[in-house]
């Protein structure tokens, strides 16, 4: 009989690397806190995007980074305590900003990003949700029309590796988005697409399904790991000490503390986001809407109209910061004049990111039998399905005949 292996963290990486390995014959345990799905997977803005293929750090990104960091409504914020940790991993933020690096990235981007509207077709068959995700655009809007060009790198990559693009004036976009602003000039419009309409209903239809394909699902905190003479792993528990013989780690940020006995560099930081959702909109969006100003996505969601966005870094425990709940909402306003905002939801959730926007994925060197799922950034919807596919492969003795160095935590 095949060994279970037991997966730590069950956001939609840990839930899509459960059904992966269903799909192989390999029983599972998934372990979290909480409900799955129901942490950082919550909250973003919906966009499963095979385009996403372009990482955070970009030539020039240098020159405007001051401007952002002053900017007390800008999307980048910085919480003072964290300075001394932004600093190295800021550095190598820049330091993979040339486009050398960006291209490169992008090439082991697209491997994770490229499949996704696909693989969750596959995992929603049966569920009698499969409506949870649908084909749309990602629209990326512009106030000022020069500013919408498509030989701009990130497009032209995109373009390059087969991606439709078009450019549109203001009037094309407003018939594609009526309830749009005025003030948008130009848009880039990305085909190809999909959207997730609940992001927390699919993370939770997805684990019901492993559950009943047998997967054990756990709710406890996992505080530490310990490697057996035997070779297996021992996992201390708020409430018991479980046993596995193979591990998966996919603890978003918080993979990083469980790693640390270890001794191995991981540079992962918790690049905090936030969201509103106004419930019972009557305005509504046709596509995914990026405000390429402000930096934040807004998109109709089945809990109302959803606009995520901003990059806060600082410790993982730090609480909410209660004045991105004004700014989300005067941002959401200025794209869609005619939105009530009177009620709105306030979320805040933590994105684990690596400096070069790539998660680790594999084997973790000195360690067998554990294996790292963990570190997608802004990715984690468009990559959690691949990823399940590449770490299934993986621990079930199957090459996955493409190069994972990309990947690796040796990379740091």
């Amino acid at each position: 009989m095949t060994e279970q292996v037991t997966i730590i963290g069950a956001g939609i990486v840990g839930i899509c690397c459960a059904l992966s390995l269903q799909e192989r014959g390999i029983p599972v345990r998934l372990i979290d806190r909480g409900e799955p799905g129901q942490e950082t997977s919550f909250g973003n803005a919906g966009v499963v995007s095979p385009w996403s293929i372009i990482p955070q750090a970009m030539p020039g990104i240098w020159k405007s980074l001051p401007q952002m960091l002053l900017d007390p409504k800008g999307a980048l914020s910085v919480r003072a305590s964290f300075w001394p940790k932004m600093i190295p991993w800021g550095l190598r933020f820049l330091g993979n900003s040339g486009e050398r690096s960006v291209r490169e990235i992008s090439d082991a981007m697209e491997l994770l990003c490229r499949p996704s509207i696909d693989l969750y077709r596959r995992h929603l068959q049966g569920t009698g949700h499969e409506d949870l995700i649908t084909d749309s655009y990602y629209v990326h809007a512009f106030r000022h029309r020069e500013q919408a060009d498509l030989n701009g790198l990130g497009y032209l990559i995109r373009q390059e590796k087969g991606g439709d693009l078009v450019l549109v004036d203001g009037v094309e976009l407003r018939r594609l988005e009526p309830a749009l602003s005025e003030e948008f000039k130009a848009a880039v419009v990305i085909k190809g697409q999909a959207r997730v309409t609940s992001p927390g209903r699919i993370g939770a239809i997805l684990a019901e399904k492993a559950g009943m394909q047998g997967a054990e699902i756990v709710q406890t905190e996992v505080s530490k790991l310990i490697q057996t003479q035997d070779g297996s792993w021992q996992i201390t528990t708020s409430q018991d000490t479980l046993h596995a013989p193979r591990l998966i780690l996919a603890a978003g940020v918080w993979s990083a503390d469980l790693l640390k006995p270890f001794g191995l560099p991981v540079p992962l930081v918790a690049e905090r986001g936030y969201h509103v959702e106004f419930p019972n909109s009557s305005v509504q969006l046709n596509n995914s809407v990026m405000d390429v100003d402000a930096k934040v996505v807004a998109s109709s969601m089945l809990g109302g109209l959803r606009v995520a966005g901003t990059a806060e870094f600082g410790s993982v425990d730090a609480p909410a910061d209660p004045r991105k709940k004004e700014i989300l909402t005067e941002q959401a306003k200025a794209m869609l004049p005619d939105l009530e905002t009177s009620e709105a939801r306030f979320w805040m959730g933590r994105r684990p990111s690596f400096p070069d926007s790539l998660p680790a994925i594999g084997l973790i060197n000195g360690s067998d039998g554990l294996y790292a799922a963990f570190g997608h950034s802004h990715y984690g919807l468009m990559m959690a399905p691949k990823t399940g596919e590449l770490v299934a492969d993986l621990v079930s003795g199957h090459s996955p005949n493409v190069d994972m160095a990309p990947f690796s935590l040796a990379r740091f």
